[in-house]
This record gives C-alpha cells, structure tokens and sequence, in this order.
C-alpha cells in the first residue's frame, strides 16, 4: 500500500526529504490502509518541538462510531528532536520553504509519511517542466515507431 501525493512533483522543487511516523487511532489506520488518504493540499506546520500534518483528508471509517469525527484535523507526526532542530533551522534561514507530505506507506506493521523540504514553483517554471516532459514522450514515441 503506497498513497503518493500526486501534485507535488508539479507544485513543488525538492530539496530534502525525511521519513516520519503518524499517530493515529485504530479506526484511522485502517482507512488509510485501505487507500483512503488524501494528501492534496496537506502540508506539515512544526509547533514547539513538534510536527503536524495540517489539511489531510482522512474519511470517517464507516464502521467505527465516531460521532464527532473531524476529517481534516491536525495529525501529530514522530520524528526525531535532532530532525525537528534541523528542519526549523533550515525553515527559518532561507525564505520560501515549506514542509509537505510527499507519501504515505507501509514499513512492516508502521506507517510512514515521507515530507519534503521543498521550495513551491512559478508558473513559468510548471510550463517549461510540462513542456520538457512532453518532448521527451514525443522523442520516444518517434524511436519505437522508427525500430
């Protein structure tokens, strides 16, 4: 079970990427092992000495009575504290930086989310990407017809 964040290549240039646990209650995991994690638009917001997963839209499991289940609240991640310092201090030297789920796995019997440092893309910059992609589709569409 892999959930990728399907914009991200798009949206963003990465810099860094880390490896993180979730805290999550049991009906939550298994929603999210049945594929039902939406990490569009979700992105990681570090208070103190900890980090959240801010805006991830996570359904109600339909068989758990979970009368007062918010969907998109804020979901504590497990990292270390030398990785916690690290990031920070990155986030706070340069400008324009930002941390954001990249995707969520299977590590055993644990889940992970891999977050990026990543600095967001220009419009001008998504074209050109799109525009580079689809000469090399169309380069290696000519070479299979040719042989």
């Amino acid at each position: 079970m892999k959930i990728i964040n399907r914009k991200f290549s798009r949206e963003y240039q990465e810099i860094e990427r880390f490896e993180a646990g979730l805290v999550l209650s049991g009906p939550e995991v298994k929603v999210i092992r049945a594929g039902g994690l939406r990490l569009e638009g979700a992105y990681v917001r570090l208070i103190g000495d900890e980090a959240y997963l801010v805006n991830a839209e996570l359904p109600r499991y339909r068989f758990a009575k979970q009368d007062d289940y918010d969907p998109k609240h804020s979901r504590k991640l497990l990292l270390h504290k030398k990785e916690i310092i690290r990031i920070q201090t990155k986030l706070h030297g340069s400008g324009g930086l930002t941390l954001v789920p990249v995707s969520c796995y299977n590590k055993g019997d644990l889940l992970k989310l891999e977050i990026a440092l990543v600095r967001g893309r220009r419009d001008v910059e998504k074209r050109k990407l799109e525009k580079k992609k689809e000469i090399e589709r169309q380069a290696q569409r000519e070479l299979k017809q040719n042989i």
